[in-house]
């Protein structure tokens, strides 16, 4: 049997880590320390220590704290981003390839959407996206897309507002919105559904339209569509 040599900092870090991440909510710093079993004090410098180094996200308005994704950022290990990914690849790159334009792959994290894997057209133009950028969950049109396929919030004020927005879109399947940062691009995005029919991740194609793109926005939208759902097929859905 190996020595112990107790390191309680550490331990409390680590039961920390593994508490949040059977959660699928976030916690207060009283309920992680009832499920550590340590009182609030004893945590406080570790959670504020692991949210400072990016560890953890707290929510500014309920305090609660959740996982971030910054040990997939360190090791890329976390098992269901990596299948998805995986899964995703093969059909990204033929979508790419069929319409001539990029496609982005992304996922929630926390209160933010993080794109974890990219197709980049192989026209002389086009739109890519970096893997692992961050972009708002709540201004976004993958966002929005997350949200309605999803149990994100996404944040419209308006709650008749944003059940006829969730509406649509789940009526549609999709959604077709002019990017608000990037002239004459259009996002179109697909949700990548499990079997409950919730988002595990969203499809976008950032489409660019000019003179010279060889593929009509229809076409794109139904290939994207495709795509999407063989995303789902690999994974099992």
């Amino acid at each position: 049997m190996p020595p112990e040599y107790a390191v309680p900092a550490l331990e409390k870090a680590l039961d920390i880590i593994e508490v949040l991440a059977g959660r699928e909510s976030g916690l207060s710093q009283l309920e992680i320390s009832q499920a550590v079993e340590r009182s609030p004090s004893q945590i406080f410098r570790v959670l504020s220590t692991l949210e400072r180094r990016g560890y953890l996200a707290r929510d500014r308005q309920t305090s609660l704290y959740s996982l971030s994704m910054r040990l997939f950022d360190l090791v890329n290990r976390q098992e269901p981003t990596r299948t998805l990914v995986a899964a995703a690849a093969g059909p990204m790159r033929r979508l790419a390839d069929t319409v001539g334009q990029s496609c982005n792959l992304s996922v929630v994290d926390v209160d933010r959407v993080r794109v974890v894997a990219q197709a980049e057209s192989p026209a002389d133009f086009g739109f890519r996206v970096r893997v692992g950028a961050e972009f708002s969950l709540v201004s976004t049109a993958t966002g929005a897309v997350l949200s309605a396929f999803g149990a994100v919030h996404d944040g419209i004020d308006d709650e008749a507002e944003a059940g006829a927005a969730v509406a649509r879109i789940r009526e549609l399947g999709y959604l077709e919105r002019a990017d608000p940062v990037q002239p004459s691009i259009t996002d179109l995005v697909f949700p990548v559904l499990n079997r409950d029919r919730a988002a595990l991740a969203a499809l976008t194609v950032p489409y660019v339209s000019t003179s010279y793109s060889a593929t009509t926005r229809e076409s794109v939208v139904h290939a994207a569509r495709e795509t999407a759902d063989e995303i789902s097929e690999n994974l099992g859905f």
